[in-house]
């Protein structure tokens, strides 16, 4: 039985609330369970240095924890001046996960960069970034193209994140905290909308893993992945 109740290939209720601040030009507020991250794109007309010039478009991101999103208080990294290693590696990830979806050529030579801000934390927060960070992409979009700044559509397909594990010895779909902190296998995995793998994060914690589970994890991920990409069409529309 896993803490939640759940059965083993159920997802955590998931909602996405668009439009969730005034003044990004895309927003979104996605909760998967207890996980809560508002997402905001923001389009600038630059780009970085090492694509100056050349007509490509660039998609970023940046990634946060507010002070109170665990049990106990995290202190802001601003405050001590530099970014954490996990937050430099998540915002990569998220960065390079709506990339993946992404014809830079049809973006043209601008900048969209997505803030994924964590507001209450129970696991996956990253799979929750880059899932809600898609829709905010998503609106933003729309947005140039409605002022016909951009002809065709630059996104070519949606991208969703999930996360599946191994727990109490059973392949389980998208890990709460409970979960992901006793789970003898953890993965990540990160999605187009036509199932097409952008990354795999997999390891081990304490057990070792076979390739029958590590097939049963991807069969979990594919389910839980066309459910959020499902979710994210609705909510963009």
């Amino acid at each position: 039985m896993r803490p939640s109740g759940r059965e083993l290939s159920e997802m955590r209720s998931v909602s996405i609330e668009t439009g969730f601040t005034k003044h990004a030009e895309g927003s979104a507020l996605i909760k998967v369970g207890d996980t809560h991250v508002l997402c905001t794109a923001t389009i600038e007309d630059r780009v970085p240095p090492f694509i100056k010039g050349s007509g490509l478009g660039w998609v970023t991101a940046e990634y946060g924890m507010l002070p109170r999103a665990t049990n106990t208080r995290m202190r802001r990294e601003a405050a001590s001046g530099k970014q954490g290693g996990r937050t430099v590696e998540i915002q990569r990830l998220i960065g390079r996960s709506l990339r993946a979806g992404v014809d830079r050529v049809a973006l043209g030579e601008r900048q969209i960069t997505v803030d994924c801000d964590v507001l209450q934390a129970d696991g996956g927060t990253r799979c929750a970034s880059i899932t809600g960070g898609w829709v905010a992409l998503r609106l933003a979009v729309n947005k140039l193209m409605k002022a016909g700044d951009v002809i065709t559509d630059p996104l070519i397909s949606p991208v969703a994140a999930v996360s599946c594990g191994i727990y109490a010895g059973q392949p389980v779909l998208d890990l709460d905290y409970p979960e992901d902190s006793d789970a003898g296998v953890d993965g990540n995995f990160i999605m187009t909308g036509d199932k097409q793998l952008i990354e795999v994060q997999m390891s081990a914690e304490g057990a070792t893993f076979s390739r029958d589970q590590m097939n049963a994890l991807m069969d979990l991920a594919d389910k839980g992945v066309g459910e959020l990409i499902a979710l994210q069409q609705s909510a963009a529309e």
